[in-house]
């Protein structure tokens, strides 16, 4: 039995920072070094149960930026962790040195060889990656499950699989070739012929060190059969031994030793991977067996009549995926006792191949004992369904853990005749220690099992209750002869358990390559390799309940690509990891801490704020961080504040009127006396509600369309006020008008109700925070809506797709009552209804060859990006979504009031287009399309103006 030093208490440790003379000097940039605490604090989150604030967060921007932080970390003695998505579930992304984002400024992509491979920095996710190959017909061979959040930073350093991929296709398996750079600074890239000759002229202690391990473990029959064993399943323990014996050349070998090295051999700033055949046939099923047993039994057969994926889901899975609001129909009615479940899917590259791997798999699934038949879907939305439920799982645990604890996802793998017998074993622990919340699935395919439990590490008890489950899991695994860690990394949660697993003699090679490699222990010291045999124990972060809104977070960082603010002030995650740490800070007494967290808040994260609420459509847990900025907007505000608001509300078609002459009057004065006005209100506290005065902002716009009431109008025409108050680009008129010339064009009447100038989506209100001036034009808005549809007959159209969103939420705001009346109400933005219902009746557009395509994130929430594309291409023979598309962060007045943002959200997708020649530019908001031009100089115009133009 293996067993844990005496147990620490559960600590969360905060290092003084040191001097930044230092880490200044290695960065073109001084700015990109933050030491204050909120930047630090906030950076010190991931997904594992660890935290370690580090002394100072840098932004490398080069290689060479890297090498001379490595060279300052060993000469000021501090350790230096390298982190990209930070998604990481055992504690490799922290440290309590200096922590290096190597994301920010790392994200570029090169197609090679139409698609046969791709050049990535470490930055870029597995899911941007593949966006870029999907036009080849190709992707990358890991396919982690996390692809949008996962980075392919941290797909190096964790040698990431997945569901599909198997030993074959991994990282390690498609590498061809990396740039990397030693704790020394030297830089290697052996994609060079020279590599191996360079890094014996530049490391010939490290170059000689490695062949002389080489031979070390090539020479030991005992250490090559464990190797051999070990890595012919998934496996992340430890370093990649297997290197020494795939490879020869100690550059070759030191290229992919980096591979599942966590960051503690050195920095890995490009890799050229090979890429496989994207199969766009499939067929799912959901296959529900008697047993654990019966589902083990049956793979063998299925992987061998061509099943890609085999995912295995024990009993508890099944009972978890039952309370789901909608449940798969292969589980509504089942009874579940000691059934299991296995995910099976067949791919290929055409229809005709898998219809015929069906057919001669037909026979094998047929003789399995399935309790609901063996049935295979082709269908999308099916099979959306089937893999929701398995990739689910994570959700529904996590979010419904109790307040306070922490969600524990950990893997292992072992030969599949130890399956049957490790999943039982498992399931005994968790009854023998108490968790009874826990589940397993995984990739049984590989003998990769997940399992899932929640944990809180708040007290010496429950942190000794883990210690023990963890002993009596790791003596189960190794004696079945698996490995405890086949996907996620070994990280903190493992590391002391590397010696175990492989034994005296590879324990000490492991050791040596540390050395050779990072001679002063500078690198993520205590990741991967401890001596420690409690450090999985300790530096344990307490989880206290903040808001019952974001409790459910996991610090995942799945938010974190999809944030526009990411790169300028803080994420999702991190406002949550903010709002804890100020907590636990107050509930110490430690008002200095504290104050020092909430000095920056206000801006940092509630300000700044985009509001998109596009993290909800990435977030594992569906948290709305967005819509709970809006609440601590709204918290703030004082009664009178409140009132003015409403007083807004009560009297909009006058407001915008004194908008739009303000804007027209601010165009004929001087832009220096304009600038000096704003710029000093603003001082004055109006940063939420004056603008810098900026010459790309427009004149007033037009007046809203006056009411109509046709006969046979098909659909309510709500156009939006923000094509009022600001003018379009060009002199088309807007939007509302476009929208207005093509329905008559085709020939469909629409009604636009009375008093639409007093009226709005609401959205102003709602996302500054004025929630009595949200509820008054709420009801006010829906009224007239509700008129002027006949109760919900007609539809109701916007043509901003922002406000086509603020309508459909426009009822939130409103008493169970009232929402209840007006739940007929239909909303449909202008690019759908257009799509739908007026492209077939349009003449033939005059077709221009190329368009740049911007989504909006309202469009991501309405699910009309199709809608918008398929309008675009009416008018273009090649439309273009650019790779780095993203929420421009315009946000109303975000990108006003907080130009910085926008300039950060937009900096990536500007460069691209930049790059391109495009005859136009479109979106389908006025503000995004404000936002837009500002950010590139082209001008966006709404996808309607232009098919008005194209089809006059």
């Amino acid at each position: 039995m293996s067993t844990s030093a005496a147990t620490p208490a559960p600590t969360s440790r905060t290092a003084d920072p040191g001097p930044a003379a230092w880490l200044a000097d290695c960065v073109a940039d001084p700015s990109r070094v933050s030491t204050d605490v909120p930047r630090r604090v906030a950076a010190a989150h991931d997904a594992s149960p660890y935290l370690f604030t580090p002394q100072a967060v840098v932004r490398a921007a080069s290689a060479a930026e890297v090498g001379a932080l490595m060279a300052g970390a060993r000469r000021a003695g501090v350790p230096l962790t390298l982190r990209s998505g930070g998604t990481s579930l055992a504690g490799q992304a922290g440290g309590d040195g200096v922590l290096v984002d190597v994301r920010t400024h790392w994200r570029s992509a090169e197609v090679l060889d139409d698609g046969l491979r791709i050049r990535l920095q470490p930055g870029l996710t597995v899911r941007q990656a593949n966006a870029r190959l999907a036009r080849h017909g190709r992707r990358l061979g890991p396919d982690p499950a996390s692809e949008s959040a996962c980075t392919i930073g941290g797909l190096v350093a964790n040698n990431s699989s997945g569901m599909n991929c198997g030993t074959q296709d991994n990282a390690y398996r498609t590498m061809e070739s990396l740039q990397f750079v030693l704790p020394s600074g030297t830089v290697v890239d052996t994609a060079a012929p020279d590599a191996d000759a360079a890094l014996r002229a530049h490391e010939p202690d490290l170059h000689t060190g490695l062949l002389r391990l080489r031979d070390r473990v090539r020479g030991s029959a005992a250490s090559r059969a464990t190797i051999e064993r070990l890595f012919a399943m998934k496996n992340t323990m430890g370093y990649g031994l297997n290197s020494f014996l795939d490879h020869t050349d100690p550059a070759d070998i030191l290229a992919h030793l980096m591979i599942g090295s966590e960051g503690t051999l050195g920095f890995v700033g490009e890799a050229v991977f090979r890429t496989v055949p994207l199969l766009p046939h499939t067929a799912t099923g959901l296959l529900i067996l008697p047993g654990l047993a019966e589902a083990t039994d049956a793979l063998p057969a299925l992987l061998a009549a061509g099943a890609r994926t085999a995912e295995l889901l024990d009993a508890a899975s099944l009972r978890v995926a039952q309370q789901a609001a909608d449940p798969v129909d292969e589980l509504r009615g089942l009874r579940v006792e000691h059934h299991a479940a296995l995910l099976v899917e067949f791919a290929e590259d055409s229809a005709e191949t898998l219809d015929a791997t069906v057919a001669a798999a037909r026979p094998v699934l047929d003789r399995l004992p399935a309790v609901t038949g063996a049935a295979l879907t082709r269908d999308a939305a099916v099979r959306g369904r089937l893999w929701h439920l398995r990739k689910g799982l994570y959700t529904a645990v996590a979010g419904a853990r109790p307040a306070g604890t922490t969600a524990l996802l950990e893997d292992i793998a072992v030969p599949m005749e130890r399956l049957t017998g490790t999943c039982e074993g498992l399931i005994g622990l968790f009854d023998r220690y108490g968790y009874q919340d826990a589940v397993i699935f995984g990739h049984a395919r590989d003998g990769n099992l997940h399992f899932m439990l929640t944990q809180d590490f708040d007290t010496r008890a429950e942190t000794e209750r883990y210690a023990r489950f963890t002993d009596a899991m790791v003596d189960l695994v190794l004696d079945a002869g698996g490995t405890l860690k086949a996907e996620h990394g070994t990280g903190r949660a493992m590391a002391p358990f590397v010696h175990r697993q492989y034994g005296d003699e590879l324990y000490d090679v492991m050791r040596e390559l540390k050395r050779l490699c990072d001679p002063h222990d500078i690198l993520n010291p205590g990741v991967l390799l401890t001596d420690d045999p409690a450090a999985h124990l300790r530096d344990l972060k307490s989880v206290p309940p903040v808001d019952p809104a974001v409790d459910a977070c996991v610090e995942c960082g799945y938010c974190e690509p999809v944030c526009p603010t990411a790169d300028v002030t803080t994420t999702p995650r991190q406002r949550i990891a903010l709002q804890r740490e100020i907590a636990l800070a107050t509930a110490a007494g430690d008002e200095e801490r504290r104050r020092a967290l909430e000095a920056d808040y206000a801006y940092a994260a509630v300000d700044s704020c985009a509001a998109d609420s596009l993290c909800v459509t990435a977030c594992p847990v569906t948290i709305d961080t967005g819509a709970v900025m809006k609440r601590l907007r709204a918290e703030r505000h004082s009664p009178t504040a409140q009132r003015l608001g409403n007083t807004t509300a009560r009297h909009w078609g006058s407001a915008v009127t004194g908008v739009r002459a303000a804007l027209n009057t601010a165009h004929v004065l001087p832009a220096p006396v304009l600038r000096g006005a704003t710029g000093a209100i603003r001082k004055l506290g109006a940063t939420e509600l004056v603008p810098t005065w900026s010459g790309d902002i427009p004149r007033g716009g037009p007046a809203r369309p006056a009411p109509r009431h046709p006969e046979g109008a098909r659909a309510v025409f709500f156009a939006a006020c923000i094509g009022s108050v600001f003018a379009p680009e060009g002199d088309s008129g807007g939007a509302a008008a476009a929208f207005l010339r093509l329905c008559e064009r085709a020939g469909v009447q629409v009604t636009v109700p009375d008093g639409l100038t007093g009226l709005c989506c609401g959205t102003p209100w709602q996302s500054k925070g004025y929630t009595d001036g949200h509820r008054t034009m709420a009801g006010r808005t829906l009224e007239a809506l509700w008129e002027a549809s006949d109760g919900g007959r007609l539809p109701v159209v916007c043509d901003a797709s922002s406000c086509t969103h603020g309508l459909e939420q426009l009822a939130d705001t409103l008493a169970e009552s009232e929402r209840a009346r007006y739940s007929a109400l239909r909303f449909v933005d202008s690019v759908a209804f257009t799509a739908e219902h007026l492209l077939p009746a349009l003449p033939a557009a005059r077709r221009m060859r190329t368009m740049a395509l911007h989504p909006t994130c309202s469009t991501v929430h309405l699910g009309i990006d199709a809608a918008l594309r398929h309008v675009a291409a009416a008018v273009s023979d090649k439309v273009t979504v650019p790779d780095n598309w993203g929420c421009c962060a315009f946000a109303g007045d975000r990108g006003l009031l907080h130009p910085e943002v926008t300039q950060s959200a937009t900096a990536a997708q500007a460069a691209e287009i930049a790059a391109g020649a495009f005859d136009a530019y479109a979106s389908c908001n006025r503000t995004c399309e404000m936002g837009m031009t500002r950010a590139t100089g082209r001008p966006y115009r709404h996808v309607l103006e232009l098919l008005d133009e194209a089809t006059a």
